[in-house]
Protein backbone atom coordinates (compact mmCIF):
# COMPACT_ATOMS: atom_id res chain seq x y z
CA UNK A 1 0.00 0.00 0.00
CA UNK A 2 1.18 3.48 -0.70
CA UNK A 3 0.96 5.66 2.11
CA UNK A 4 2.72 8.66 0.58
CA UNK A 5 0.38 9.46 -1.70
CA UNK A 6 -1.28 12.56 -0.47
CA UNK A 7 2.25 14.45 0.17
CA UNK A 8 3.34 14.56 -3.35
CA UNK A 9 1.98 16.62 -6.91
CA UNK A 10 0.98 15.10 -10.42
CA UNK A 11 4.54 15.22 -11.10
CA UNK A 12 6.24 14.07 -7.81
CA UNK A 13 4.18 10.89 -8.56
CA UNK A 14 5.52 10.43 -11.92
CA UNK A 15 9.27 10.74 -10.48
CA UNK A 16 8.83 8.22 -7.86
CA UNK A 17 7.12 6.42 -10.94
CA UNK A 18 9.60 6.85 -13.08
CA UNK A 19 12.64 6.17 -10.37
CA UNK A 20 10.50 2.55 -9.75
CA UNK A 21 9.80 3.55 -6.40
CA UNK A 22 6.44 2.45 -6.41
CA UNK A 23 4.44 0.79 -8.94
CA UNK A 24 1.65 2.45 -11.14
CA UNK A 25 -1.08 -0.07 -10.15
CA UNK A 26 -0.01 1.16 -6.13
CA UNK A 27 -1.13 4.71 -6.84
CA UNK A 28 -4.21 4.12 -8.58
CA UNK A 29 -5.29 1.86 -6.16
CA UNK A 30 -4.23 5.32 -3.19
CA UNK A 31 -6.39 7.42 -5.33
CA UNK A 32 -9.51 4.94 -5.75
CA UNK A 33 -9.31 4.32 -1.68
CA UNK A 34 -8.68 7.91 -0.64
CA UNK A 35 -11.43 8.18 -3.46
CA UNK A 36 -13.88 5.64 -1.82
CA UNK A 37 -13.30 7.29 1.68
CA UNK A 38 -13.82 11.05 0.73
CA UNK A 39 -16.53 11.01 -2.13
CA UNK A 40 -19.13 9.64 -0.16
CA UNK A 41 -19.88 12.82 1.83
CA UNK A 42 -18.39 15.14 -1.34
CA UNK A 43 -20.30 13.68 -4.20
CA UNK A 44 -17.10 14.95 -6.78
CA UNK A 45 -17.03 11.77 -8.52
CA UNK A 46 -20.53 11.13 -10.31
CA UNK A 47 -19.37 8.11 -12.49
CA UNK A 48 -16.11 5.47 -11.40
CA UNK A 49 -14.10 4.10 -13.79
CA UNK A 50 -12.10 1.96 -11.89
CA UNK A 51 -12.11 -1.13 -14.37
CA UNK A 52 -10.81 0.83 -16.92
CA UNK A 53 -7.61 2.05 -14.74
CA UNK A 54 -6.49 -1.54 -13.82
CA UNK A 55 -7.14 -1.99 -17.34
CA UNK A 56 -4.63 0.98 -18.20
CA UNK A 57 -1.96 0.35 -15.38
CA UNK A 58 -1.22 -2.87 -17.17
CA UNK A 59 -0.20 -1.16 -20.56
CA UNK A 60 3.33 0.24 -20.48
CA UNK A 61 2.47 3.93 -20.12
CA UNK A 62 4.85 7.04 -21.09
CA UNK A 63 4.65 10.70 -20.64
CA UNK A 64 5.56 13.25 -18.29
CA UNK A 65 2.41 11.98 -16.12
CA UNK A 66 2.83 8.15 -16.95
CA UNK A 67 1.11 6.08 -14.07
CA UNK A 68 -0.20 9.39 -12.12
CA UNK A 69 -4.09 9.17 -11.52
CA UNK A 70 -6.78 11.54 -12.88
CA UNK A 71 -10.28 12.51 -13.29
CA UNK A 72 -12.35 14.11 -16.40
CA UNK A 73 -14.51 16.49 -15.57
CA UNK A 74 -17.70 15.17 -17.04
CA UNK A 75 -18.82 17.20 -19.66
CA UNK A 76 -17.12 17.70 -23.47
CA UNK A 77 -14.30 15.39 -22.19
CA UNK A 78 -15.40 12.60 -23.76
CA UNK A 79 -13.55 9.27 -23.51
CA UNK A 80 -14.51 6.37 -26.08
CA UNK A 81 -16.53 3.97 -24.26
CA UNK A 82 -17.36 5.11 -20.87
CA UNK A 83 -20.05 7.35 -19.69
CA UNK A 84 -20.70 10.91 -20.19
CA UNK A 85 -23.18 12.93 -18.91
CA UNK A 86 -23.08 16.23 -20.03
CA UNK A 87 -24.75 16.85 -16.24
CA UNK A 88 -27.66 16.20 -17.42
CA UNK A 89 -30.69 13.49 -16.83
CA UNK A 90 -30.91 13.43 -20.58
CA UNK A 91 -27.81 11.86 -21.05
CA UNK A 92 -27.24 9.52 -18.47
CA UNK A 93 -26.02 5.90 -19.17
CA UNK A 94 -25.51 7.39 -22.60
CA UNK A 95 -21.77 5.95 -23.52
CA UNK A 96 -18.99 7.93 -25.81
CA UNK A 97 -18.19 7.25 -29.25
CA UNK A 98 -15.06 8.96 -29.43
CA UNK A 99 -12.12 10.35 -27.60
CA UNK A 100 -11.90 14.03 -27.40
CA UNK A 101 -8.66 15.67 -28.66
CA UNK A 102 -7.87 17.40 -25.12
CA UNK A 103 -8.65 14.10 -23.55
CA UNK A 104 -6.84 12.26 -26.19
CA UNK A 105 -3.92 14.50 -25.12
CA UNK A 106 -3.98 13.75 -21.37
CA UNK A 107 -3.93 9.83 -22.04
CA UNK A 108 -0.93 10.53 -24.65
CA UNK A 109 0.46 11.99 -21.23
CA UNK A 110 0.38 8.43 -19.54
CA UNK A 111 -2.56 9.49 -17.12
CA UNK A 112 -4.65 6.97 -16.01
CA UNK A 113 -8.35 7.91 -16.08
CA UNK A 114 -10.28 6.55 -13.10
CA UNK A 115 -13.43 8.50 -12.77
CA UNK A 116 -15.58 11.32 -14.06
CA UNK A 117 -16.41 14.82 -11.95
CA UNK A 118 -19.34 15.95 -11.02
CA UNK A 119 -20.53 19.03 -13.34
CA UNK A 120 -23.81 21.47 -13.53
CA UNK A 121 -26.00 20.89 -16.83
CA UNK A 122 -23.88 21.99 -19.71
CA UNK A 123 -21.75 23.92 -17.29
CA UNK A 124 -24.24 26.28 -17.50
CA UNK A 125 -24.45 27.44 -13.58
CA UNK A 126 -22.02 28.52 -10.88
CA UNK A 127 -22.60 26.06 -8.89
CA UNK A 128 -22.07 22.26 -8.78
CA UNK A 129 -25.70 21.19 -8.19
CA UNK A 130 -27.07 19.17 -11.20
CA UNK A 131 -30.24 17.73 -10.62
CA UNK A 132 -28.92 14.75 -12.55
CA UNK A 133 -26.06 14.06 -9.89
CA UNK A 134 -27.29 16.49 -6.68
CA UNK A 135 -25.07 19.10 -5.02
CA UNK A 136 -20.72 18.52 -4.72
CA UNK A 137 -20.05 20.02 -1.34
CA UNK A 138 -16.96 21.81 -0.40
CA UNK A 139 -14.35 19.90 1.37
CA UNK A 140 -13.36 22.63 3.83
CA UNK A 141 -17.32 22.93 5.11
CA UNK A 142 -19.83 20.27 3.47
CA UNK A 143 -22.53 22.81 4.12
CA UNK A 144 -21.14 25.05 1.18
CA UNK A 145 -21.16 24.83 -2.68
CA UNK A 146 -17.97 24.14 -4.38
CA UNK A 147 -18.28 26.04 -7.13
CA UNK A 148 -18.91 25.56 -10.81
CA UNK A 149 -18.78 24.67 -13.15
CA UNK A 150 -15.41 22.56 -12.65
CA UNK A 151 -17.21 21.99 -8.77
CA UNK A 152 -16.29 18.18 -9.06
CA UNK A 153 -12.91 18.73 -10.46
CA UNK A 154 -11.44 21.69 -7.97
CA UNK A 155 -13.27 19.53 -4.97
CA UNK A 156 -11.33 16.11 -5.60
CA UNK A 157 -7.93 18.01 -5.74
CA UNK A 158 -8.62 19.88 -2.74
CA UNK A 159 -9.61 16.55 -0.69
CA UNK A 160 -6.38 14.95 -2.06
CA UNK A 161 -8.29 12.27 -4.04
CA UNK A 162 -5.95 13.22 -7.54
CA UNK A 163 -3.49 16.05 -7.91
CA UNK A 164 -5.04 17.24 -10.33
CA UNK A 165 -8.17 16.84 -12.97
CA UNK A 166 -9.64 18.15 -16.40
CA UNK A 167 -11.51 21.20 -15.98
CA UNK A 168 -13.40 23.72 -18.78
CA UNK A 169 -14.02 27.55 -18.58
CA UNK A 170 -16.89 29.71 -20.05
CA UNK A 171 -17.38 32.30 -17.75
CA UNK A 172 -15.01 31.29 -14.65
CA UNK A 173 -15.62 26.96 -14.38
CA UNK A 174 -12.10 26.77 -13.58
CA UNK A 175 -11.24 29.73 -11.63
CA UNK A 176 -14.62 30.17 -9.71
CA UNK A 177 -14.84 26.22 -7.85
CA UNK A 178 -10.59 26.95 -7.53
CA UNK A 179 -11.04 29.91 -5.57
CA UNK A 180 -13.93 28.08 -3.39
CA UNK A 181 -12.34 25.34 -2.41
CA UNK A 182 -8.49 26.42 -2.03
CA UNK A 183 -7.25 25.08 -5.22
CA UNK A 184 -4.52 26.19 -8.33
CA UNK A 185 -6.81 27.28 -11.41
CA UNK A 186 -5.09 28.84 -15.33
CA UNK A 187 -7.62 29.51 -17.71
CA UNK A 188 -5.54 29.32 -20.92
CA UNK A 189 -5.99 32.10 -23.71
CA UNK A 190 -8.31 31.24 -26.35
CA UNK A 191 -7.02 28.81 -29.01
CA UNK A 192 -4.22 27.80 -26.90
CA UNK A 193 -5.70 24.00 -26.03
CA UNK A 194 -8.34 21.71 -28.24
CA UNK A 195 -12.22 22.36 -27.27
CA UNK A 196 -13.48 19.73 -29.99
CA UNK A 197 -14.36 17.50 -31.66
CA UNK A 198 -17.84 18.10 -30.39
CA UNK A 199 -17.54 21.12 -29.04
CA UNK A 200 -15.32 22.87 -31.86
CA UNK A 201 -17.60 26.27 -32.38
CA UNK A 202 -16.10 27.39 -28.86
CA UNK A 203 -19.10 28.91 -27.88
CA UNK A 204 -18.19 32.01 -29.41
CA UNK A 205 -14.71 31.81 -27.92
CA UNK A 206 -15.72 32.29 -24.46
CA UNK A 207 -14.89 28.60 -23.85
CA UNK A 208 -11.50 26.73 -23.07
CA UNK A 209 -10.07 23.72 -20.98
CA UNK A 210 -7.26 22.94 -19.24
CA UNK A 211 -7.11 21.32 -15.21
CA UNK A 212 -7.26 22.20 -11.61
CA UNK A 213 -4.18 21.33 -9.53
CA UNK A 214 -2.62 21.51 -6.41
CA UNK A 215 0.60 22.76 -7.86
CA UNK A 216 1.52 25.68 -10.07
CA UNK A 217 4.66 23.45 -11.88
CA UNK A 218 1.36 20.73 -12.41
CA UNK A 219 -0.26 22.78 -14.09
CA UNK A 220 2.14 24.32 -16.22
CA UNK A 221 3.26 21.22 -17.20
CA UNK A 222 0.10 20.05 -18.67
CA UNK A 223 -0.26 23.15 -20.26
CA UNK A 224 3.27 21.67 -22.40
CA UNK A 225 0.88 18.67 -22.82
CA UNK A 226 -2.54 19.94 -24.02
CA UNK A 227 -1.78 23.15 -25.81
CA UNK A 228 -1.23 23.51 -29.51
CA UNK A 229 -3.83 23.32 -32.77
CA UNK A 230 -6.18 20.90 -33.59
CA UNK A 231 -8.28 20.10 -37.09
CA UNK A 232 -10.74 22.86 -37.35
CA UNK A 233 -10.14 25.50 -34.82
CA UNK A 234 -11.31 29.06 -35.37
CA UNK A 235 -8.40 30.49 -33.17
CA UNK A 236 -4.84 29.73 -32.41
CA UNK A 237 -2.79 31.25 -29.82
CA UNK A 238 0.96 32.84 -29.95
CA UNK A 239 3.82 29.95 -29.75
CA UNK A 240 4.79 28.47 -26.62
CA UNK A 241 7.69 29.43 -25.16
CA UNK A 242 10.85 27.89 -26.00
CA UNK A 243 11.76 25.29 -23.74
CA UNK A 244 8.11 24.97 -22.65
CA UNK A 245 5.68 26.25 -20.26
CA UNK A 246 7.24 24.21 -17.30
CA UNK A 247 10.48 25.36 -17.73
CA UNK A 248 9.40 28.95 -18.29
CA UNK A 249 7.30 29.21 -15.42
CA UNK A 250 10.55 28.27 -12.85
CA UNK A 251 12.36 31.52 -13.99
CA UNK A 252 11.52 34.54 -12.30
CA UNK A 253 9.05 36.33 -13.14
CA UNK A 254 11.29 40.74 -12.74
CA UNK A 255 9.68 43.20 -11.51
CA UNK A 256 6.24 43.41 -13.03
CA UNK A 257 3.59 46.22 -13.24
CA UNK A 258 0.71 45.41 -11.41
CA UNK A 259 -2.68 47.41 -11.79
CA UNK A 260 -4.94 45.82 -8.77
CA UNK A 261 -8.62 46.44 -7.94
CA UNK A 262 -9.48 47.36 -4.96
CA UNK A 263 -13.37 48.59 -5.81
CA UNK A 264 -15.23 47.23 -3.01
CA UNK A 265 -18.50 46.54 -5.44
CA UNK A 266 -19.19 44.58 -8.27
CA UNK A 267 -22.77 44.93 -9.76
CA UNK A 268 -23.62 47.56 -7.31
CA UNK A 269 -23.29 44.79 -4.29
CA UNK A 270 -20.84 45.21 -1.90
CA UNK A 271 -17.99 42.38 -1.85
CA UNK A 272 -18.23 40.28 1.21
CA UNK A 273 -14.89 41.05 3.95
CA UNK A 274 -12.91 38.37 3.38
CA UNK A 275 -12.27 38.42 -0.65
CA UNK A 276 -11.56 42.30 -0.44
CA UNK A 277 -8.96 41.24 2.78
CA UNK A 278 -7.11 38.93 -0.15
CA UNK A 279 -7.35 41.10 -2.40
CA UNK A 280 -5.38 43.38 0.40
CA UNK A 281 -3.25 40.73 1.49
CA UNK A 282 -2.39 40.05 -2.08
CA UNK A 283 -1.20 43.63 -2.94
CA UNK A 284 1.17 44.02 0.01
CA UNK A 285 2.38 40.61 -0.74
CA UNK A 286 3.16 41.66 -4.39
CA UNK A 287 4.48 44.72 -2.79
CA UNK A 288 6.94 43.01 -0.54
CA UNK A 289 8.17 40.80 -3.15
CA UNK A 290 9.38 44.01 -5.33
CA UNK A 291 6.92 44.93 -7.71
CA UNK A 292 5.43 48.06 -8.75
CA UNK A 293 1.32 47.63 -7.45
CA UNK A 294 -1.04 50.46 -8.45
CA UNK A 295 -4.68 51.05 -7.47
CA UNK A 296 -6.21 51.18 -10.68
CA UNK A 297 -10.23 51.35 -12.54
CA UNK A 298 -11.04 48.34 -14.12
CA UNK A 299 -10.88 48.97 -17.89
CA UNK A 300 -14.46 47.87 -18.99
CA UNK A 301 -18.02 47.80 -17.37
CA UNK A 302 -18.71 44.51 -15.25
CA UNK A 303 -22.42 44.87 -16.11
CA UNK A 304 -21.50 45.15 -20.49
CA UNK A 305 -19.15 42.31 -20.08
CA UNK A 306 -21.85 40.02 -18.00
CA UNK A 307 -24.52 40.34 -20.43
CA UNK A 308 -22.35 40.64 -23.60
CA UNK A 309 -21.19 36.99 -22.24
CA UNK A 310 -24.70 35.67 -21.21
CA UNK A 311 -26.04 36.79 -24.85
CA UNK A 312 -23.43 35.11 -26.40
CA UNK A 313 -24.07 31.59 -24.27
CA UNK A 314 -27.64 32.51 -24.49
CA UNK A 315 -27.30 32.36 -28.70
CA UNK A 316 -25.51 28.60 -28.50
CA UNK A 317 -27.33 27.10 -26.00
CA UNK A 318 -30.16 28.00 -28.85
CA UNK A 319 -27.87 25.99 -31.00
CA UNK A 320 -27.17 23.28 -28.34
CA UNK A 321 -30.92 22.33 -27.62
CA UNK A 322 -32.03 23.04 -30.93
CA UNK A 323 -29.55 19.96 -31.61
CA UNK A 324 -30.89 18.16 -29.15
CA UNK A 325 -34.30 18.48 -30.32
CA UNK A 326 -33.51 17.11 -33.53
CA UNK A 327 -31.55 14.36 -32.41
CA UNK A 328 -33.77 13.08 -28.77
CA UNK A 329 -37.25 14.79 -29.85
CA UNK A 330 -38.64 18.22 -28.10
CA UNK A 331 -40.92 16.32 -25.58
CA UNK A 332 -37.87 14.46 -24.43
CA UNK A 333 -35.47 16.93 -24.48
CA UNK A 334 -37.90 19.22 -22.66
CA UNK A 335 -38.70 16.42 -20.02
CA UNK A 336 -35.24 15.86 -19.17
CA UNK A 337 -33.12 19.28 -19.22
CA UNK A 338 -33.39 22.05 -16.27
CA UNK A 339 -35.44 25.35 -16.22
CA UNK A 340 -32.37 27.36 -16.55
CA UNK A 341 -30.58 25.31 -19.27
CA UNK A 342 -34.10 25.55 -21.19
CA UNK A 343 -34.31 29.60 -20.26
CA UNK A 344 -30.94 30.54 -21.43
CA UNK A 345 -31.90 28.67 -24.49
CA UNK A 346 -35.12 30.05 -25.39
CA UNK A 347 -33.54 33.60 -24.66
CA UNK A 348 -31.14 32.67 -27.66
CA UNK A 349 -33.88 31.90 -29.88
CA UNK A 350 -35.59 34.86 -29.29
CA UNK A 351 -32.67 37.39 -30.19
CA UNK A 352 -32.40 39.13 -33.45
CA UNK A 353 -29.22 38.48 -35.87
CA UNK A 354 -28.71 42.40 -35.01
CA UNK A 355 -28.84 41.62 -31.60
CA UNK A 356 -25.79 39.09 -31.89
CA UNK A 357 -23.81 41.42 -34.29
CA UNK A 358 -23.73 43.67 -31.56
CA UNK A 359 -23.04 41.57 -28.71
CA UNK A 360 -19.93 40.53 -30.62
CA UNK A 361 -19.13 43.60 -31.45
CA UNK A 362 -19.35 44.37 -27.76
CA UNK A 363 -17.28 41.55 -27.23
CA UNK A 364 -14.55 43.21 -29.53
CA UNK A 365 -14.88 46.77 -27.89
CA UNK A 366 -13.96 45.26 -24.49
CA UNK A 367 -11.04 43.83 -26.06
CA UNK A 368 -9.77 46.70 -27.20
CA UNK A 369 -9.87 48.57 -23.85
CA UNK A 370 -8.20 45.55 -21.95
CA UNK A 371 -5.42 45.71 -24.62
CA UNK A 372 -4.60 49.28 -23.84
CA UNK A 373 -4.72 48.31 -19.96
CA UNK A 374 -1.87 45.85 -20.67
CA UNK A 375 -0.01 48.58 -22.64
CA UNK A 376 0.86 49.95 -19.17
CA UNK A 377 0.73 47.03 -16.79
CA UNK A 378 2.03 43.49 -16.89
CA UNK A 379 -1.01 41.97 -14.67
CA UNK A 380 -4.30 42.91 -13.76
CA UNK A 381 -5.72 41.85 -10.10
CA UNK A 382 -9.08 41.46 -8.59
CA UNK A 383 -10.98 39.36 -6.15
CA UNK A 384 -12.09 35.89 -8.05
CA UNK A 385 -15.30 36.00 -6.41
CA UNK A 386 -17.62 38.78 -4.17
CA UNK A 387 -18.62 35.95 -2.05
CA UNK A 388 -17.04 33.27 0.39
CA UNK A 389 -17.63 29.77 -0.70
CA UNK A 390 -21.70 29.67 -0.43
CA UNK A 391 -24.29 27.79 1.74
CA UNK A 392 -25.78 25.11 -0.40
CA UNK A 393 -29.00 26.39 0.89
CA UNK A 394 -28.67 28.68 -1.47
CA UNK A 395 -27.81 27.53 -4.26
CA UNK A 396 -30.73 26.81 -5.36
CA UNK A 397 -33.83 28.55 -6.56
CA UNK A 398 -37.12 29.67 -3.76
CA UNK A 399 -39.98 28.19 -4.82
CA UNK A 400 -41.21 31.71 -6.20
CA UNK A 401 -38.36 31.51 -8.49
CA UNK A 402 -38.77 27.97 -9.49
CA UNK A 403 -42.35 28.78 -10.63
CA UNK A 404 -41.49 31.76 -12.46
CA UNK A 405 -38.88 29.28 -14.20
CA UNK A 406 -41.37 26.67 -14.91
CA UNK A 407 -43.63 29.80 -16.61
CA UNK A 408 -41.17 31.20 -18.80
CA UNK A 409 -40.04 27.72 -20.29
CA UNK A 410 -43.68 26.55 -21.03
CA UNK A 411 -45.49 27.42 -24.09
CA UNK A 412 -47.79 29.55 -22.24
CA UNK A 413 -44.61 32.11 -22.34
CA UNK A 414 -44.08 32.05 -25.71
CA UNK A 415 -45.75 35.72 -26.46
CA UNK A 416 -43.71 37.18 -23.61
CA UNK A 417 -40.06 36.70 -25.88
CA UNK A 418 -41.89 38.57 -28.86
CA UNK A 419 -43.13 41.10 -27.39
CA UNK A 420 -38.56 43.63 -26.94
CA UNK A 421 -39.81 45.59 -23.84
CA UNK A 422 -40.71 42.34 -21.85
CA UNK A 423 -37.95 40.19 -23.46
CA UNK A 424 -35.54 42.57 -21.95
CA UNK A 425 -37.13 42.26 -18.64
CA UNK A 426 -36.70 38.66 -18.32
CA UNK A 427 -33.31 38.94 -19.47
CA UNK A 428 -32.72 42.13 -17.06
CA UNK A 429 -34.30 39.87 -14.26
CA UNK A 430 -31.51 36.68 -15.54
CA UNK A 431 -28.62 39.05 -15.56
CA UNK A 432 -29.74 39.99 -11.88
CA UNK A 433 -29.62 36.36 -10.37
CA UNK A 434 -26.35 35.32 -12.28
CA UNK A 435 -24.37 38.93 -11.11
CA UNK A 436 -25.54 37.72 -7.22
CA UNK A 437 -24.97 34.32 -6.97
CA UNK A 438 -21.27 35.01 -6.25
CA UNK A 439 -20.29 38.26 -7.38
CA UNK A 440 -17.84 36.77 -10.03
CA UNK A 441 -15.19 39.07 -11.86
CA UNK A 442 -14.12 36.15 -14.11
CA UNK A 443 -15.97 36.41 -17.11
CA UNK A 444 -13.88 39.55 -19.05
CA UNK A 445 -11.18 36.61 -19.41
CA UNK A 446 -13.43 34.54 -21.71
CA UNK A 447 -15.04 37.36 -23.43
CA UNK A 448 -11.77 38.81 -24.44
CA UNK A 449 -9.63 35.12 -24.92
CA UNK A 450 -6.71 36.77 -22.22
CA UNK A 451 -5.15 34.14 -19.94
CA UNK A 452 -6.03 34.48 -16.24
CA UNK A 453 -5.54 32.12 -12.90
CA UNK A 454 -7.22 31.89 -9.52
CA UNK A 455 -4.66 31.63 -6.76
CA UNK A 456 -5.38 30.35 -3.48
CA UNK A 457 -4.18 32.82 -1.19
CA UNK A 458 -6.39 33.73 1.61
CA UNK A 459 -8.73 32.24 3.57
CA UNK A 460 -11.22 33.54 6.17
CA UNK A 461 -10.90 33.54 9.91
CA UNK A 462 -13.42 29.93 9.55
CA UNK A 463 -10.63 28.56 7.10
CA UNK A 464 -12.43 28.79 3.93
CA UNK A 465 -10.70 29.43 1.04
CA UNK A 466 -10.56 32.51 -1.23
CA UNK A 467 -8.51 32.98 -4.33
CA UNK A 468 -7.44 36.00 -5.97
CA UNK A 469 -7.43 36.08 -9.92
CA UNK A 470 -4.38 37.68 -11.68
CA UNK A 471 -5.39 38.62 -15.46
CA UNK A 472 -2.50 38.85 -18.60
CA UNK A 473 -1.78 39.50 -21.23
CA UNK A 474 -3.33 37.84 -24.50
CA UNK A 475 -0.78 34.56 -25.00
CA UNK A 476 1.20 35.59 -22.04
CA UNK A 477 0.20 32.17 -19.62
CA UNK A 478 4.32 32.56 -18.79
CA UNK A 479 4.42 35.77 -16.96
CA UNK A 480 1.06 34.01 -14.96
CA UNK A 481 3.23 31.28 -14.35
CA UNK A 482 5.71 32.63 -13.33
CA UNK A 483 4.44 35.05 -11.19
CA UNK A 484 2.22 32.15 -9.73
CA UNK A 485 5.48 30.06 -8.97
CA UNK A 486 6.79 33.04 -7.14
CA UNK A 487 3.60 33.38 -4.89
CA UNK A 488 3.09 30.08 -4.38
CA UNK A 489 7.08 29.67 -2.69
CA UNK A 490 6.36 32.94 -0.54
CA UNK A 491 2.92 31.73 0.49
CA UNK A 492 2.45 28.33 0.18
CA UNK A 493 -1.09 26.98 0.42
CA UNK A 494 -2.30 23.55 1.90
CA UNK A 495 -4.82 20.79 0.87
CA UNK A 496 -7.71 19.15 2.96
CA UNK A 497 -5.96 16.11 4.65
Amino acid sequence: MFDDYLHHDALGLAELIRKREVHPKEVVEAAILRAEKINPELNAIVTPLYDYAHERVRRDLSGPFAGVPFLLKDVHHALEGTPMSNGSRLHQGEVSSFTAEIVRRFLNAGLVVFGKTNTPEYKASVFTVPKAWGATRNPWDVTRSAGGSSGGSAAAVAAGIVPMASATDEGGSIRMPASACGVFGLKPSRGRNPVGPDFIWEAEGLSTSHVVSRSVRDTAAMLDVTQGLEPGSSYAAPAPPTGGFLGAAEQDPGKLRVGISTATEVFGTKMESGCLDAVHVTGNLLADLGHDVDEVELPYHEWEVLRTVVLLMAANAAVLVSRLEAKYGRSKVRGSLEEVTLLLARTGRAMSAEELASSRLSARQVGLAVCRFFDHYDILVTPTLGRIPVRLEKTEPTAGEQRLLRFLVSPAAAGVFRVPRLRERVLDAQLETFSQQVLHRTMVANLTGIPAMSVPLHRTENELPVGVQFLGRYGDEVTLLRLATQLERAMPWRLRS
